[in-house]
Parts: structure tokens; C-alpha cells; sequence
């Protein structure tokens, strides 16, 4: 195949349905069950449904006032830590079959493996390979899976998203020529891996709708409009990926940063807004001096309460257009063209005089942030927070003016408090604002990414 490899991406069918079916002893593709909280409104969104009920039309990422009526369900509240257990015992089965320096995880239900050693090692091509190592999931955790083949990484995926959707046995194979044959004309474009509404708009700019149109557009106009970003659309529309296992697990990023977001659970006025983020600074203040970093600059999101961009969310919310754009579900939940920017928000971003780690300092410069930049006429609904150029505790900025014994004392502080968290919970010890009753630090200490642990 091509230069001699051969990948499989390998997904996991509906994952957190298929979870919870299997601990149901139910069948995924007879049972109707969606995964979502029971305890917020049917507006919220569900984080799987089962095949049975991707048959009838939904798309995976619904909500649940979407769900015909007079269909039966099952509603399942998330379980985060399980699906993680699961899915760690998932990679624990390839790891029986493969090396760990083959295998490059890309999700908690996806992972791309580099088959080309192993085809001759079991005897077997690489679509029996495949049928292997989902055999051995399904039997061990009753998951199907399904697996997209490839002679390099991109038209693994594409395999995978695309081919595999329409084959019997949920294995899909693409070589060089089928991909042109099949996919260089495959509409909508925004199937593609990596190619979004906003790429697809701004290729409709000029008449292209596929990758073949792609490989027909002046390569000088794609980079006008795309920028160097160009090069991996112009590559992918070719069938072309030069990038291996082995280059992304040698990769290191030239910057890192941490960070911290939250939709609030209703309107937030501005001042309980403020506590909110006195909460999470201090959390990822603790992740900074936990990790043994420090950041050189800071960064704030506020976003506020449907109603307050022209409809905007209500229209996403009733499944419609929005005045303010484009609405957009490609299986992973209803999103505006082109992102967030239609929805208001204010906050920003702010370069340190220092790089440093104390919460004395930090905190005083995310309020001031937030006092200077937030509105107090509409209510809060989602903040985001962060750090950026964050570097090891070496790098620390130091000065005359600095005060060494209260920064030590701090940091002795800081360090008991991580002591009591991990050994008796993150709720074991709380600042008084966690307390009030639109704080947020209790419960989310008790989830996962926002969810039922």
C-alpha cells in the first residue's frame, strides 16, 4: 500500500451508548438509549445516542427535546470515570497485540495504530488485522468497534468516517485510487478530516465544493487564503500525508498554556459571576504550583446570556438558522460558522511584568482584568480562563522587589493544601466563597469534563 504502511483507525461505535448498554446487558443496535442528564432541561445536549436510534436520524450529539415523540428511550446520566475505565481497559487489548510506540491515541473512543509490523507477525492482511482487534473488544468489553484502513494516516481516518459508515462488517478500506475514485467528489466536504464549515465556506468563495475541486484551484490562491494552513489542504486533496506515529509522538509544541472553562448552570449576575472565577483561579493556581510552572501571561473569556446577541441562541437552541450566522452540526453538537464570534463576550488577554505562579499576584490581575473589561447590563453564562507561555519554575522572574519569605510561605501554603486535596478529595478544603450558593467549585470537584464521574 503506497510507500509500503499500513494504519488502522480504529473508533469505538457510540461509545458512552455502547457503554451503557453493555452494563445493561442490552444491545446498542436494538435498544433505543441516549446518554444525558436527566437532571437538566431538554434542551441540553445528549453526549451519545445508540445506533438503534442514529437509524432513525439522529445525529449523535442531539438534544433531547430533538428525540421524536412516541420514541421509547433509555436515559442513561454520564458516567465519566467509567467510560475512562473502559476505555483504558479497551487500550489495555490493543496493547496485547501492538507496541505502545505504534499506537497514538486521539480521543477516549479513537486511536490511529501503525499495523505494518504486525500483518506479517499474526499472518493476516491488513482487514483481518482489524477484525482481531475488534473481535477482542467486543468480547472482552461488549463494544463494537469500527476501523477505517489506510496506507497513511489521513486516509485512515477518511476510511474510517466515511467508507466504513457503508460496509457490512463497519470496516472501511481506502488505497490511493479508491480515494480518488470515491472521495476526491465526496459532497459534503465538511465530512472531511479536518475540513470545517468555516474552510467550506470560504472554498464555496470560489466555486469548489470537493477535494477534487481543490486539486483544481490554483495552489497560489489557496495560499492567499488559507495562509501556510494551505499546505494540509492541498495535501489531503491529494490523498497525502507525510506525518507518522513516530513524528507525532516526537512532537513538542513550541508554547504551552493551561486552562479553565464553564457554561454556569443559569444567569449569573456580574458580581456572581466574579466569585465564579475567583474559584477557578485559584484551582488552576494550584495546577500551575502542583506541575512546578509559571506563566508569563493571562487570559480571560466572559460570554453572556442568549438573548443578548439578536437571538442568536435561541435560535440554536429551537435547531434553526441564527440571524447572527450560520448554524452548523457536523455529529458533535450544533456550532455557528466560524465559531463563538456571534455570541458577545468581552475579556482578553494580558502579558505578566513577571512569570510566576503566586496566587497573590494572580489573582488581583484576573479581577482587575475582569472588573475592567466585564458588563454589568446583560448576565454572565460561560467564562473561560487560562495561562499562556507557561514554562517551568526556573524560569521564574525574580527581582529586588520581590519578597522571598512571603512568596516561601505561600508556596508552603499551597503546597498543603494540594496534600489535604489528594489525600482526603478536592472538596476536603474550600475558601469561604465556595460556600455561597451560586458557587460552582463543590460540584465541579465532584465531575468529569463537566459531567457525572
Amino acid at each position: 500500500m503506497g510507500d509500503g504502511r499500513t494504519y488502522l483507525c480504529i473508533d469505538l461505535k457510540s461509545f458512552y451508548a455502547s457503554v451503557e448498554c453493555a452494563d445493561r446487558g442490552l444491545d446498542p443496535f436494538t435498544t433505543n438509549l441516549v446518554v444525558a442528564d436527566p437532571d437538566r432541561t431538554e434542551k441540553t445536549i445528549c453526549l451519545a445516542v445508540s445506533p438503534a436510534l442514529k437509524a432513525l436520524g439522529l445525529p449523535g450529539r442531539c438534544r433531547v427535546f430533538e428525540i421524536p415523540e412516541g420514541v421509547d428511550y433509555v436515559m442513561a446520566r454520564p458516567r465519566m470515570r467509567r467510560y475512562m475505565d473502559v476505555s483504558a481497559d479497551i487500550y489495555s487489548v490493543y496493547l496485547r497485540y501492538v507496541s505502545p510506540e505504534d499506537i497514538h491515541p486521539y480521543s477516549i473512543d479513537e486511536c490511529f495504530i501503525d499495523a505494518t509490523p504486525y500483518l506479517s507477525l499474526y499472518q493476516v492482511d491488513a482487514r483481518g488485522f482489524a477484525v482481531m482487534l475488534m473481535n477482542a473488544v467486543l468480547a472482552e468489553t461488549g463494544v463494537c468497534a469500527t476501523a477505517g484502513i489506510g496506507p497513511n494516516l489521513f486516509l485512515a481516518k477518511v476510511a474510517l468516517d466515511i467508507a466504513a459508515k457503508h460496509a457490512d462488517d463497519h470496516i472501511g478500506f481506502l488505497d490511493q485510487a479508491e480515494f480518488e475514485r470515491t472521495i476526491q467528489t465526496h459532497r459534503p466536504i465538511t465530512d472531511i478530516w479536518n475540513v470545517g464549515p468555516g474552510i467550506a465556506k470560504r472554498l464555496a468563495k470560489y466555486g469548489v465544493h470537493d477535494l477534487r475541486g481543490v486539486c483544481g484551484l490554483d495552489e497560489g490562491t489557496l495560499y492567499r487564503e488559507f495562509g501556510v494552513n494551505a499546505e494540509y489542504l492541498i495535501d489531503h486533496a491529494h490523498g497525502v500525508e507525510p506525518c507518522t506515529i513516530a513524528d507525532i509522538r516526537a512532537y513538542e509544541p513550541g508554547a504551552h498554556s493551561l486552562m479553565n472553562g464553564q457554561v454556569l448552570p443559569c444567569d449569573y449576575t456580574r458580581e456572581e459571576a466574579r466569585d465564579v472565577l475567583r474559584e477557578m483561579v485559584d484551582q488552576l493556581v494550584l495546577d500551575l504550583v502542583d506541575k512546578r510552572l509559571v506563566a508569563e501571561s493571562i487570559s480571560l473569556y466572559v460570554g453572556y446570556a442568549k438573548g443578548s446577541a439578536g437571538g442568536a441562541q435561541e435560535a440554536a437552541d429551537a435547531g434553526g438558522a441564527s440571524e447572527a450566522g450560520e448554524w452548523f452540526d457536523g455529529g458533535h453538537g450544533r456550532r455557528l460558522v466560524g465559531g463563538r464570534r456571534g455570541f458577545p463576550h468581552t475579556g482578553g488577554t494580558r502579558r505578566q511584568p513577571d512569570r510566576t505562579n503566586s496566587l497573590a499576584k494572580l489573582l488581583p490581575r484576573f479581577l482587575a482584568l475582569y472588573d475592567e473589561t466585564t458588563r454589568d447590563d446583560v448576565p454572565v453564562r460561560r467564562i473561560n480562563m487560562g495561562f499562556g507561555g507557561v514554562v517551568p519554575e526556573e524560569f521564574a522572574t525574580l527581582d529586588l522587589f520581590t519578597d522571598e519569605a512571603a512568596e516561601a510561605e505561600e508556596r508552603r501554603l499551597q503546597e498543603a493544601v494540594l496534600a489535604v486535596k489528594g489525600k482526603f478529595g478536592k472538596n476536603a478544603l474550600l475558601r469561604g466563597t465556595s460556600l455561597k450558593q451560586k458557587a460552582t467549585a463543590r460540584e465541579r470537584n465532584e465531575q468529569i469534563g463537566g459531567h457525572h464521574a
